[in-house]
């Protein structure tokens, strides 16, 4: 039976979800579907690509992940099909793929389609051809090699310092850093180290979960996809700060000022 994932930036409050999945169970009923997220932001690419990553790497081989993500915002000649990590990867040639994948897939293959298709005419398109791909494999696609490509951010370091970028913030307004465990450490090397965000706010140790501080205290942990997280025990730590997420978009458009900045960054300080 396979396997279907849908993540997408439209929401649940109307009837477009259902009429996804149903177009799906129309062309094979043993479609096996999963909700991972409906609610992305448009412009952040970077949330889309954390929360898709760390849901894809637990599914099956063989597995499909359907990511609708800004799929307007660009003129749209194709969506793109990718094998990747033995799962394909439907997605928007937007850079999405990249961001997600963490680098260019060697299998692309092209869904063409027409800047006038309506959603559910892209979206009828897209079941089709994961029915053939299922039967016969990402060779029934014309491939592609020239796509649009984006990275995702990574955090920058000096000999005593790292600074990173708030990667997504959760429904209970606790925030991720985009710096993993591994790159943590290295750079630590056994010294002692401060978390400064905002002017003044400082964290000095790393917690085991929620429950290892006092109530309404300040808590950093690396969480279970292995990303740095800072939390308030049954507090909200992005609300209370003002802490927002990083929006790479905005950034490169120019519309970020010093003092948004200044509240999407975390440093770290090593003595």
């Amino acid at each position: 039976m396979p396997i279907l994932t849908l993540t997408t930036d439209i929401g649940q409050r109307d009837f477009l979800v259902g009429a996804i999945k149903g177009q799906f169970l129309s062309l094979d009923p043993s479609w096996i579907i999963a909700d991972i997220s409906h609610y992305l932001s448009q412009t952040n690419y970077p949330q889309a690509a954390y929360t898709c990553s760390n849901a894809f790497k637990y599914y099956p081989t063989g597995s499909f992940h359907f990511v609708i993500v800004n799929l307007f915002g660009a003129p749209l000649h194709h969506l793109l099909v990718a094998r990747y990590n033995d799962q394909y990867i439907i997605c928007p040639d937007n850079g999405l793929l990249t961001m997600i994948a963490g680098e260019k897939p060697r299998e692309i293959g092209a869904i063409k389609v027409d800047r006038r298709h309506t959603l559910l005419e892209l979206t009828q398109l897209v079941a089709e051809a994961a029915c053939g791909i299922h039967k016969k494999g990402l060779g029934m696609l014309e491939p592609i090699q020239e796509i649009e490509e984006k990275y995702p951010l990574r955090p920058t370091s000096g000999p005593d310092w790292m600074e990173g970028q708030i990667l997504f913030i959760d429904n209970f307004e606790n925030v991720v850093i985009n710096i993993t465990r591994q790159e943590f450490e290295e750079q630590r090397n056994g010294r002692a180290f401060k978390i400064v965000f905002k002017r003044n706010e400082i964290i000095e140790t790393i917690s085991d979960n929620y429950n290892s501080v006092s109530e309404s205290e300040k808590l950093a942990w690396f969480n279970s996809a292995g990303y740095l997280e800072i939390a308030l025990r049954n507090g909200n730590m992005a609300g209370l700060f003002g802490l927002q997420g990083y929006n790479e978009q905005m950034q490169q458009a120019g519309t970020s000022t010093d003092n948004k900045w200044f509240y999407q960054t975390v440093r770290i300080f090593f003595e």
